[in-house]
Order: C-alpha cells, then structure tokens, then sequence
C-alpha cells in the first residue's frame, strides 16, 4: 500500500494501521490517504477485525499533510479526492479506533484524533493546529467537534493562534485520555484496544453508534463545508505566501493582506 508508507497487520482481532514514513515525520500524501482509506474499509468489513489501533512510526504520529503532494495533488473533484474519501471513511468506520500517538502531530495528525474512540499519547508528544497559520481553515469536522469538546474559547485558542501545545494540554482539553511514558505507550495502547476486542462485537458497535448518532449528520455536513472552504483556500494569496515562506525558511508577510 502506497510503498508501505501504511502498514496493516491483524492480531488477536485487533487491525494495527501503522503510518510508515518516519524520515517524513509520516506526512500524508494522497496515495497514503488511498491506503487508510482501504486500512478502515478492509477492517469495517472483516468480521475478524474488532478494533484498529491507529499509531506512527519513528518519532512522529503525523506531522500532517506532505504540502509539496498536496499543493501538486490539489483535487478538482472534492468529494471524492482521496482526503474526503478517507474522512468519510473514519468519521464513519463502525468498530472502535484506538490511538497511540507516539510524537509529534500536526494538522489532521491532531483532527483524526478527534474521531478515534480511545487515545493515548507519550508524554513527550507535541501537537499543533496551524491551519490559520499557513492561510486556510480548520478541516475534518475539527469545527464542530473541538467546541463541543472544550468549549469555544478553549478551541479558538488552539485554531487561531495555531501554536503548538504539550500532551498535558492535549489531555486537559479532551482530545487525549491519558498520557503514557514513551517506552509503554504502544503497549498500553495495544491492551486497551485487546480490551475492547474481548468486548461483546455487537454491544460495542452499537455504543459506538449510539454515541455518535446524534451529532453525526452535523458531522458529516461540517466536513463537507469545511472542505468548500479549504480547498479554494489553498490556491488562495495568504495560502501561496505563507506555504511559500515556510519552504523558503523565512517568516511570511501577512500585513499585505485585509
């Protein structure tokens, strides 16, 4: 799957989807996007999965999206580019997700996170929503959910200004259940996913189910606008400059701009 950049195994009815470009801090292309997509689906429909236990490799869960692919991979169709097909996939993947975030997530590294079911991160985690910062908007559904987790306010600070802020903060806010040392995290992470598995299937899906009906079509509809928005917003002068000042290393030039 897209130069095994994600890697799948099934053990002890738990699929571990494994992003695998640790010398990219895991930054997602399009064809990586293609190949969680196919990671939720193949395990949506096996009845000998239970649960996915979602985590990075190296030093990085996902430092988000590859800019370069994504600027060159821009889709004219929306819906069904493989970004939108892969939200679609996990907002409405029926078994539980289980998250071990061993690093540093930025972008949708941190907005996937918001609908797995269970998460866990190292202590030294980092995490960063600096979707304003390079000129575009929050996407996933991330403007709807963070609200309703934290509280306005509390997601504002960490969309509009887009800094980077610890697991400690990360766990405050909701988006984390607990935070693990380094060398037990996958572990962890792993046993509580095994938990799940040896749960009755049908109960859990349905509690699943139930906790999600009730805001899932705002859901869905919050991704799809979001999109409308994000898209175009690429392509878009405070996009250029600011994506172009972070490959040239220098600070960008927002004060042109009103």
């Amino acid at each position: 799957m897209s130069e095994q950049h994600i890697v799948t195994e099934i053990q002890d009815a738990v699929m571990t989807i494994r992003l695998n470009r640790a010398d990219k801090k895991n930054a997602l292309t399009s064809a990586m996007y293609e190949g969680l997509t196919a990671g939720f689906k193949a395990a949506a429909a096996d009845p000998a999965v239970r649960v996915v236990l979602l985590t990075g490799s190296g030093d990085a869960f996902s430092s988000g999206n590859d800019l370069a692919d994504f600027l060159k991979n821009t889709p004219t169709d929306a819906a069904n580019s493989p970004v939108m097909l892969f939200m679609a996939a996990m907002s409405q993947f029926p078994k539980p997700i289980v998250a071990a975030v061993n690093g540093l997530a930025i972008g949708v590294g941190v907005t996937m996170l918001l609908h797995c079911d269970l998460v866990y991160a190292s202590a030294k985690a980092r995490f960063q929503m600096p979707f304003t910062n390079i000129g575009i908007c929050p996407e996933f559904g991330s403007t709807l959910l963070l609200p309703a987790m934290m509280g306005h306010q509390r997601a504002a600070e960490l969309t509009m200004l887009g800094e980077a802020f610890d697991a400690e903060k990360a766990k405050e806010a909701g988006i984390v259940n607990a935070l693990v040392s380094e060398a037990e995290l996958k572990t962890f992470a792993r046993d509580q996913a095994l938990k799940l598995a040896s749960q009755p299937p049908n109960a859990l899906r349905t509690t699943k189910a139930l906790l999600k009906r009730w805001p899932q079509a705002a859901l869905i509809e919050a991704i799809r606008v979001e999109a409308e928005h994000f898209m175009p917003m690429l392509k878009m002068p405070e996009a250029l400059e600011a994506m172009g000042a972070f490959m040239q290393k220098r600070k960008p030039d927002f004060s042109q701009f009103s």
